[in-house]
């Protein structure tokens, strides 16, 4: 057991190690310059405690945050960590997803300008770019409801309930959940990029290739089974926490 886990007692290793992995990812979120001050937030649920997930103690920049300051929640808003705080927009989203999906045991959110940009126009990606080919057939658009009411935690279960992993919210943002830390930061990243292209695209002054559409259909079935490893993304996610970590902040503590 590390020094840091004996500080806190009755926590398991499973839970430290997501600790760590959850702050590794606002860290490269950061790096990546995909943050909106304190706002937006990447959560994961605890390992072996379904009920329960991590999310950031709402105030501290996101290369501040280290991993025992993140927040331990339960589904029905209660904090479990003495002295966190959370925002109530980031909770019904989070706790919305996490409900809806079991499979859900990482979800992310992000309000960055290009993945806001797509979420302005009506199912806005189109299939016209390498990057967009990883999450073609696992993008699901959601509409804009009233923030942090249970209607709008309802409405996002609905969104979700035929699968999807990727998700444009309308007037809003991007999101993505995945069964391990690794593949929802890596889905994420696709995404983004399939949302820069998009808008690239939309200044050439020309209408953009459209992928052929036998290749759609075999991205869409090498990606569904790519995406369902436990492997995916993983050596990625390994290679952004070690340029995160050449930064020289301690996040395991």
């Amino acid at each position: 057991m590390s020094a840091a886990l004996q500080l806190h007692t009755g926590m398991s290793q499973a839970e430290w190690q997501a600790r760590c992995d959850l702050a590794a990812v606002y860290h490269i979120i950061n790096h990546l310059g995909w943050t909106d001050l304190i706002n937006t937030h990447m959560s994961a649920r605890i390992p072996g405690e379904p009920n329960h997930f991590l999310i950031n103690n709402y105030g501290e920049m996101f290369d501040e945050i280290t991993a025992s300051s993140l927040v331990k929640m339960d589904m029905d808003g209660n904090v479990l960590s003495p002295g966190g705080k959370f925002n109530n927009a980031g909770f019904t989203i989070h706790s919305g997803v996490y409900k809806a999906r079991s499979d859900a045991n990482c979800v992310l959110h992000t309000h960055t300008r290009a993945g806001a940009g797509v979420s302005l126009m009506k199912h806005g990606l189109r299939p016209i770019s390498q990057d967009h080919l990883h999450v073609l057939d696992d993008v699901v658009y959601h509409e804009y409801g009233v923030p942090a009411t249970q209607e709008e935690c309802d409405a996002l279960a609905v969104s979700l309930k035929d699968g999807g992993s990727c998700v444009v919210l309308m007037n809003h943002g991007l999101l993505t959940l995945g069964h391990t830390i690794h593949g929802a930061v890596m889905r994420l990243y696709m995404l983004e990029r399939a949302c820069e292209l998009e808008l690239i695209s939309r200044q050439l002054g020309e209408d953009p290739v459209i992928v052929d559409e036998y290749v759609q259909g075999k991205a869409k079935e090498r990606m569904r089974k790519h995406r369902a490893t436990d492997t995916y993304g993983l050596a990625e996610f390994k290679g952004l926490e070690r340029t995160a970590e050449r930064k020289g902040f301690d996040w395991r503590r």
